[in-house]
């Protein structure tokens, strides 16, 4: 049985047709899929290129196929497109196999309305909350308001219509867009402790996150000296959710109050440009280094091995996968206490969202205490080992199979009622 999965991600389509991506959910990625399934088809945007740049990494061979949809960035070119993009969602449309949208998703709705317009059913991998993407202060547009609204209840929708849920968080994304009635849990082995029905559902919680065993550094292998100190933030600069400009802000603060210290910034986007200018008018341009788009893995590692702390001020998550990545190499880290962040970290290593103030002594605060930092680095260990491929494989395996087993008794009764007209 083939798989279908929706999602807002953007691939590069190279000139003899190879799928590639920049950053993370490359092969190994659509590979899980895979246990289960006899092949995956991707629903993606597509862009194309003249060539494949160094360190991107292969997406597509004979059991992953990519289905590409129109390219495009931002709310104003999804409408400019939006004809042509709806006429390749269309087109995706399976005549038969399991679907599975990505949500929230642009390209997720389009196929989830076509979907229920010739009654086949869906499950949802739940990777993100548009309550707080379009939160005041993280997404500036005109239409915000209404794309908070409109997109929330969209979810809400998808998750009560789903034969089956499966959410990136332990409890923060399922309070606010819970399952309905759908998918039975056979019970073959038992459903583990983060599985539940729910009017005959199964539902199922596992992060996204790829986390091998070569992930995770040694305790006593990172650096907790008393300064000069860099801290690393990783995120996408395309928008301003990430809360890159209140890193910049803060560690200004910090130079000011005397503090030795730098930041790296892994990224790129649109916003890079006012984020360098923000830093020139700090007057630490010196100490912000944007390191641009680094290819995942090792050279991901690196950076973080040479940092003496991560730092994640975001205005909205989900459940961040750059954050667990660092608690795996063993760093101290801080952040936000948005999303499901507080499921990863204590209340006294968070701080509010677009609170430059707040963070600067934060950072000061974790910084100037070494034993600390190695007290954080032992905790957050513990908590990216809940996170290792081992154990999430179990819960995304059994779900799988629950998705795929419905599809087939779904497909079978459709059958039969064709075959009794």
């Amino acid at each position: 049985m083939q798989v279908t999965v929706a999602l807002e991600t953007r691939y590069f389509v190279a000139p003899d047709g190879s799928v590639w991506s920049q950053v993370g959910m490359a092969r190994s990625f659509w590979e899980r899929y895979l246990e289960v399934f006899d092949s995956v088809r991707i629903v993606a945007r597509g862009a194309r290129v003249d060539s494949v740049a160094e360190g991107w990494s292969r997406v597509d061979h004979d059991r992953i196929i990519f289905h590409g949809v129109r390219n495009y960035q931002g709310p104003w070119q999804y409408l400019q497109a939006f004809k042509e993009v709806h006429r390749n969602i269309r087109a995706a449309v399976p005549h038969d196999g399991a679907v599975i949208l990505r949500v929230p998703s642009h390209l997720g709705n389009g196929l989830e309305r076509e979907l229920e317009r010739i009654g086949y059913p869906y499950a949802a991998e739940v990777v993100g909350d548009p309550h707080e993407v379009f939160a005041p202060g993280v997404v500036r547009h005109p239409l915000r308001p209404v794309f908070r609204r409109w997109f929330s209840r969209q979810l809400r929708r998808q998750c009560n219509r789903a034969c089956g849920v499966a959410y990136v968080t332990k409890r923060t994304l399922q309070e606010r867009y819970p399952p309905g009635g759908g998918m039975t849990d056979p019970r073959d082995g038992g459903a583990d402790d983060r599985s539940c029905q729910n009017a005959g559902r199964f539902i199922t919680d596992y992060s996204s996150i790829e986390l091998p065993g070569p992930w995770f550094a040694p305790p006593e292998g990172h650096p907790h000296s008393n300064g000069p100190h860099t801290v690393i933030t990783v995120g996408s600069l395309e928008q301003g959710y990430k809360g890159t400009d209140v890193l910049i802000d803060a560690i200004a603060q910090c130079v000011r109050e005397g503090s030795d210290v730098r930041a790296v910034i892994v990224g790129d986007g649109k916003c890079r440009p006012s984020l360098m200018s923000r830093a020139a008018r700090h007057s630490i341009a010196d100490r912000i280094r944007f390191a641009g788009q680094v290819s995942a893995g090792r050279e991901i590692q690196k950076l973080l091995d040479a940092a003496h702390l991560f730092v994640l001020p975001s205005r909205t998550e989900g459940l961040p996968r750059a954050l667990i990545e660092a608690m795996a190499r063993g760093l101290p880290c801080v952040a936000s206490a948005v999303g499901g962040i507080p499921e990863l970290l204590p209340p006294e290593d968070m701080v509010g969202p677009a609170d430059a103030k707040a963070l600067a002594t934060k950072l000061r605060e974790v910084l100037a205490n070494p034993g600390r930092m190695s007290e954080m680095t032992r905790r957050n260990r513990l908590t990216a080992l809940q996170y290792r491929d081992t154990v999430l494989r179990e819960r995304r395996f059994k779900f799988y199979k629950q998705v795929r087993e419905y599809t087939r008794q779904w497909e079978q009764q459709r059958r039969r009622v064709s075959c009794g007209r």
